[in-house]
C-alpha cells in the first residue's frame, strides 16, 4: 500500500523578485513580541506578494550585524531594493538603546554598502536632512534614496502608507514614477505625514 505524504509547501510560494529588508529597533531584542511592523510585512506578504525579511536589533552593533549579514552572506541581496527601518529617532539621527546615532555615523558604518538601495524609514522617527545631510548619506553608503516623513508618529502610523509605497515599487521600478503614483493615489496622507524623499 503507498503511503501517502503530506504535501510539503512550495518553497517558493511567494514568488517574487523583489524583497524588503526591514530592521526594527526595540528595547531589548530577546522579548518576543509581534510588533506592527511585523503584521504589516505579513499583510504585504500575503495580499502582494511581497517577500520580506525583518529582524529586530537594540543596539548599533546589532543594526551593523544585521546589516552585513545581509550584504554578505544573504545571496538575494541584490534582489532587496528597500531597506526598512523602523526605528525611533531625531530629524538626522536614529535611536537604539538611548543612544543616538546621527546619520554621518551610520554613512560611515555602511560605506559603499547600500549601492543603489533605498532606505525607507516609517514615521515611528521624522526624517529632515538638510541638502549637505542627505547628499553626504548616498555619496557615502552608495544609497539610491532615503525616504520617509517629516511628521512625527502623533497617533498615525505611516504602516498603511508604507504599504502602498513598497507595492508600488513591485509594479514599477522607477523611483520617480513610484513616488508620483503614491502622491496621486494617497495624496492627503502623503501630506498629513509629509512624505519625503532624498536623492
Amino acid at each position: 500500500m503507498l503511503e501517502k505524504r503530506p504535501q510539503l509547501p512550495q518553497e517558493n510560494a511567494i514568488d517574487s523578485d523583489y524583497f524588503i529588508y526591514c530592521l526594527e529597533g526595540v528595547q531589548d531584542i530577546d522579548t518576543v513580541k509581534v510588533t506592527e511592523a511585523q503584521e504589516s510585512l505579513e499583510h504585504l506578504a500575503l495580499t502582494y506578494e511581497i517577500a520580506s525579511i525583518h529582524k529586530t536589533c537594540d543596539t548599533i552593533e546589532g543594526l551593523e550585524e544585521s546589516l552585513n549579514t545581509l550584504i554578505l552572506d544573504d545571496h538575494n541581496f541584490k534582489d532587496y531594493e528597500i531597506i526598512y527601518l523602523v526605528m525611533e529617532g531625531e530629524a538626522n539621527s536614529i535611536c537604539l538603546n538611548d543612544y543616538y546615532y546621527s546619520f554621518q555615523e551610520i554613512a560611515e558604518l555602511f560605506e559603499g554598502r547600500l549601492s543603489g538601495k533605498i532606505l525607507h524609514f516609517s514615521n515611528a522617527k521624522i526624517l529632515d536632512l538638510d541638502e549637505e545631510e542627505a547628499q553626504y548619506f548616498l555619496d557615502i553608503t552608495g544609497a539610491k534614496a532615503v525616504s520617509g516623513y517629516g511628521n512625527a508618529y502623533n497617533g498615525i502610523s505611516s504602516s498603511n502608507l508604507d504599504k502602498a509605497f513598497f507595492n508600488l515599487f513591485k509594479e514599477d521600478d522607477n523611483m520617480f514614477d513610484v513616488v508620483e503614483e503614491l502622491h496621486q493615489r494617497h495624496y492627503n496622507v502623503c501630506k498629513l505625514l509629509d512624505f519625503r524623499l532624498y536623492y
